[in-house]
Formats: C-alpha cells, sequence, structure tokens
C-alpha cells in the first residue's frame, strides 16, 4: 500500500527573551489542561521567535517534493495565541509568497499577483502538509483537554520504537481558533515532551499522524527538531 511520510526538520533561532525553566516533578498527576499547557510550553519558546522549516514529502519511500519556509511567531498578549508571518524560501518559483495569521484569519500573498486572498489553514501546502501545520499554536488556548486510558499513564512507542511512559490526552475545540475537530496527544510524564498525535476533522475523520522526534537542544531545553507525518492511520 502506497502511503506519504512528511519530514519536517526545524532550526529554531532566538529572536529575544528570557529561557523557558525545567518543570519540577510533581508527586501528583496534574491536570489535563495542565499537561497540554506545559507540553506548548515544550514546543513553542515563551519570547518572539523564528524558525526555519524543511517540509519533504516522501512517495514509497522517496523523496519528491521539498519546501523550505522561514517562520516568525510572536505571542499575541491579549488571546495568548501565536501571530505568524510564514515566508517562502524554496524552490525558486515560490519565493516571495507569504502567509499571513492574526487571530482566526489567514491570509496568502503571491507577488506574481500582486494581491493578497483569505484562506483556510487547510490550504495545503506539499503533500497532506497544510497552512495550519506549519504555524505555531498554543494548543492550551484553543483546546479542552481530558486524560483517557489508565490514571498512571500507558507505555508507546515512539519514532525510534523506544518505550515511552505517557499520558494519553483527547483534546476537543474550545473556541473558533481550533484548526482540528478533534486531537488525541501523547506526552511523556515528567518531561511533558509531545511523542504522538492524532488530528481529525469535525466529521470524525483522522487527517494526520505525527510523531515528534529527535529532541534537541534549542533556545534553553530540549525540543523536536523534526515531526513525521503520516496518512498511515495506525
Amino acid at each position: 500500500m502506497r502511503k506519504h511520510v512528511f519530514f519536517w526538520v526545524m532550526i529554531l533561532v532566538l529572536v529575544t527573551g528570557s529561557l523557558p525553566k525545567a518543570f519540577a516533578a510533581e508527586e501528583n498527576r496534574p491536570s489535563a489542561q495542565t499537561v497540554i499547557t506545559r507540553t506548548d510550553a515544550v514546543r513553542n519558546p515563551d519570547k518572539p521567535f523564528r524558525l526555519k522549516l524543511l517540509l519533504t514529502e516522501y512517495f514509497d519511500g522517496s523523496a519528491r517534493n521539498e519546501i523550505i519556509l522561514r517562520v516568525y511567531s510572536k505571542t499575541d498578549r491579549v488571546s495568548g495565541q501565536f501571530k505568524n508571518l510564514v515566508r517562502y524560501m524554496e524552490p525558486p518559483r515560490d519565493v516571495g509568497k507569504a502567509v499571513l495569521m492574526n487571530g482566526t484569519t489567514m491570509w496568502f500573498y503571491d507577488p506574481a499577483s500582486k494581491s493578497s486572498i483569505r484562506i483556510s489553514p487547510q490550504q495545503r501546502l506539499i503533500g497532506q502538509a497544510s497552512e495550519g501545520d506549519v504555524i505555531t499554536v498554543n494548543l492550551a488556548k484553543d483546546y479542552s483537554a481530558k486524560f483517557v486510558g489508565p490514571a498512571e499513564g500507558e507505555t508507546l512507542a515512539d519514532a525510534d520504537h523506544k518505550s515511552r511512559k505517557c499520558w494519553h490526552l483527547e483534546l476537543f475545540p474550545s473556541n473558533d481558533s481550533a484548526i482540528y475537530g478533534k486531537i488525541e496527544y501523547w506526552v511523556e510524564k515528567d518531561t511533558y515532551r509531545p511523542v504522538k498525535g492524532k488530528f481529525y476533522s469535525d466529521s470524525g475523520r483522522m487527517l494526520k499522524l505525527a510523531y515528534y522526534h529527535k529532541y534537541q537542544e534549542q533556545l534553553g531545553t530540549l525540543r523536536p527538531s523534526e515531526i513525521i507525518r503520516s496518512e498511515e492511520h495506525t
């Protein structure tokens, strides 16, 4: 069976701001919403930043398409959500294109037509990867979380087939800004690092499967430098 796999290699470059502090270990299980808030802090720096984002589409095991983007992100002080500016860097035919997201509104600019149009976060970039996948978001601001499964957590294999003790959570939209109808999320206990995610449409169809991979020291803490996304429903 054919399948698509997307490797996203992200390089974060600090613009300004302080470094996030490590979380202290807790004897009791925190609330589900606290887990999501803390895993947001693992994925996202707490000050304005920019990142270089490489998206490679693999088809039947071979690289087929590639896009390089530069994403600028800054937290809105009122909403707590991120404002995003995405600039296309490669391939040459796409240089100059840009996407701006402010609140729930996303705009696409094409230098060829010198015009901007409003788009959906589900607008495709490459293969299954959409505009909504490359912007920076705080999940805790757009979703309400609840625990699924045993209170002590469950053991899950990560992208390297290593066992991780995780909390299993379900996230449901809490406002109109939410991009997905539901998210299943596995977060490693103690570290609050995201391990795996399943992303669903409003109708309940699974759209994407993601593994958060290759944690590296970036901006003062270990963050995922690669996200593997697949259409395979496992």
